[in-house]
């Protein structure tokens, strides 16, 4: 066994929740090289980069899988966590052919969506290892609450997920910043009425009985909501060697004294841009009359994975479903959603599978 001792620095798994229109997507967008998955439409009106608005689980899950592999941010953003549920919840739903989550019976629809939902949370863990950092935004609710070991209830706020998700996204953050107004109560003199001013905007870094919040860099228990007041902590940006999982700092090198004089590319001849001949690949128009009767979430599928209407249609046939010439028209919608989104990954085995 090796003891080994000292601070890691690893990626941030950050989770900043509050009221709606506060600001935690406009947050978020101040984090170290920013790609966003927005779930809701939140980016709009932010100059931010972003991958195509999922329009299921199945393709939020393979969005994740390309910033894995691609590594193209320093920052994954998924605005909103809340919002990404309801993905996750339709999609159970549709592989087990029920309308609601309450359909399963009691409380199995809630451990299903658990189980599936930890399944994010896992390839988001993968993400920490790449060397990026990962934000998810939530919006918050207020909720009723009573300890079982005192009198009477009071209020707190929470995440507005479900009552198995949220504590598997609370446990798997490192960093939990929770955005709300502060606010005073004012009495007038005369009348004795009460009334609230204020409305500056802040975040609460710490756990209160009125709210959840975490932190382990000591940060004080309540900032401005501004990045600049935790932008200390992502200066540096760690990145995780693949072979021996141990943690390195890209720390830019001294560019090398040159030992000749400069060229002057003035002189170089110009070369002319050559036009190699090769196999081109195809653009396929999903928007054609060939593609009518594919609900909008498979053929976000398909775009990513450049399927044609030929493929998917050789694959379905081969399973027996329905004969190769029937059209999209004759799927039904139901099917779509609760076998082909549902379970993608295992059709795009039968689909890779198929001989060209």
């Amino acid at each position: 066994m090796e003891i080994s001792r000292g601070i890691i620095e690893n990626p941030w798994k950050v989770l900043v929740y509050g009221p709606e229109g506060i600001g935690k997507t406009t947050f978020a967008a101040h984090f170290p090289k920013p790609l966003f998955i927005d779930t809701e439409g939140g980016t709009a009106r932010l100059d931010v980069a972003r991958l195509p608005a999922p329009s299921s689980w199945e393709y939020l899950m393979q969005e994740i899988d390309f910033v894995i592999k691609e590594k193209p941010c320093e920052t994954l953003v998924i605005d909103t966590a809340d919002w990404a549920e309801k993905l996750c919840i339709k999609s159970v739903c549709d592989k087990q052919g029920v309308d609601n989550i309450e359909s399963f019976g009691y409380g199995k629809g809630y451990v299903v969506l658990a189980n599936e939902f930890g399944k994010l949370l896992n390839k988001l863990n993968d993400v920490i290892e790449a060397g990026i950092n990962v934000v998810l935004t939530a919006h918050s609710i207020i909720k009723k609450f009573e300890q079982p070991d005192e009198m009477g209830a009071y209020d707190r706020y929470e995440l507005k997920l479900e009552r198995k998700t949220a504590p598997l996204v609370k446990e798997w953050a490192d960093m939990i910043l929770f955005a709300t107004y502060q606010t005073y109560i004012v009495e007038d003199s005369k009348t004795k009425s009460k009334k609230a001013t204020g409305g500056k905007r802040i975040m609460h870094t710490t756990h209160n009985p009125c709210w959840d919040a975490k932190n382990r860099s000591g940060l004080d228990d309540t900032l401005d909501f501004d990045f600049n007041e935790i932008s200390y902590l992502f200066a540096k940006t760690p990145k995780l060697d693949s072979k021996n999982s141990t943690i390195r700092l890209d720390i830019p090198k001294e560019k090398p004294k040159a030992d000749t004089d400069p060229i002057d590319l003035s002189l170089e001849p110009t070369l002319e841009p050559q036009i190699v001949e090769g196999d081109m690949i195809p653009s396929i128009d999903y928007t054609s009359e060939e593609y009518e009767g594919l609900i909008p979430e498979v053929i976000q599928l398909m775009e990513e994975n450049m399927i044609n209407a030929d493929t998917l249609k050789t694959a379905v046939a081969d399973a027996g479903i329905v004969p190769v010439t029937t059209p999209f028209t004759a799927y039904p919608e139901d099917w779509q959603r609760g076998d082909l989104v549902a379970n993608w990954d295992e059709w795009m085995k039968r689909i890779n599978d198929i001989p060209f």
